[in-house]
């Protein structure tokens, strides 16, 4: 079985605040092997995107990375200089934001930006880094590359822009790709062939992809394996179909129950009761309790991660049945 891409163990990230610590990410552990695409699932809030931010060492003040490791190619970037993760981030690991203006600068044409990315990674000539800009831009569906490359970015609409931000993504060929919802704002054709082009990228190069979403339809299709988090910490793991097909923590089933079907055409949906609890001192126990109608008295300590079946993780007392 091949090394994995990346390993996280026990990444912990709080934010002090003057109210009081926020626990952001608790306890998470997962890993993504090359070639493999892992799905991070979750209502907002769950601590999906500042997971994200914590692998890429995008974490600002007042909040720090407290616990854990990080591990890429088996060396801990927690451990690593400002400078050295510099070399890493944009090169080895890549992050598509929600928001493209994230990433794109508004004074600057896309080709200085796209040609800045190769440069700051790779020592070759302007031609070769505007032919390679060029290509990935193409590769994203941008009509007209060419031309598209001496504009600015208000000249695009907020997909197109979402679009230029998945192609800088890719231009240095990284290990690691964390894409935090980059297809939110595409239409659903365009939605479709970005997708495919990723997954053709992650198999064909070893690419790993973190894929942070909330759409549980669009991780039917797309990952190998999903981690659904809730209140910061990771409650269930395994493959896209054990999870899907047959969930095994009350909060999955909530999430999977509450999509939209046509099989309950004109019926209200499913809603999970009650609201996410504040992540500011959270009182002890499973954060789930106050929501779940399987929660007793032995709710009130904090479940450990158990493996009831193999490949399969819960974070739960009383797991539903497999």
């Amino acid at each position: 079985m091949s090394e994995p891409a990346l390993r996280v163990e026990k990444l912990s990230t709080h934010f002090f605040t003057r109210q009081g610590v926020v626990k952001a990410v608790e306890d998470v552990s997962f890993s993504v092997a090359p070639g493999k695409i892992l799905g991070l699932v979750g209502e907002s809030g769950s601590g999906k995107s500042m997971t994200g931010f914590s692998i890429m060492g995008l974490i600002d003040a007042p909040g720090r990375v407290v616990a854990g490791r990080i591990l890429l190619g088996g060396r801990d970037l927690l451990a690593l200089a400002p400078e050295a993760m510099r070399q890493i981030r944009g090169n080895r690991i890549a992050m598509i934001f929600q928001d493209p203006m994230m990433t794109l600068n508004p004074v600057l044409r896309i080709d200085t930006q796209m040609v800045e990315a190769i440069h700051a990674h790779a020592a070759v000539s302007r031609a070769a880094a505007r032919a390679r800009a060029r290509e990935a831009l193409a590769r994203v569906g941008i009509p007209a590359p060419d031309e598209r490359l001496s504009a600015y970015p208000h000249q695009f609409s907020g997909g197109m822009r979402q679009r230029v931000a998945i192609a800088i993504a890719l231009l240095n060929q990284p290990e690691l790709i964390i894409a935090d919802e980059p297809t939110t704002a595409l239409d659903v054709t365009i939605q479709g062939q970005i997708l495919f082009e990723l997954q053709q990228l992650a198999r064909a190069s070893g690419t790993a992809l973190i894929w942070i979403s909330h759409d549980l339809s669009l991780m039917a299709g797309l990952a190998d394996a999903i981690s659904v988090m809730y209140a910061g910490r990771i409650v269930e793991h395994g493959s896209v179909d054990a999870v899907l097909d047959a969930p095994l923590h009350p909060y999955t089933q909530g999430l999977i129950a509450s999509v939209p079907s046509r099989n309950r055409r004109g019926e209200p949906l499913h809603q999970i009761p009650g609201m996410t609890p504040s992540l500011l001192e959270p009182a002890p126990g499973c954060a789930f309790r106050e929501r779940c109608s399987r929660a007793d008295g032995a709710c009130a300590a904090d479940p450990p991660m158990s493996s009831p079946a193999a490949g399969r993780q819960v974070r739960c007392f009383h797991p539903l049945p497999a």
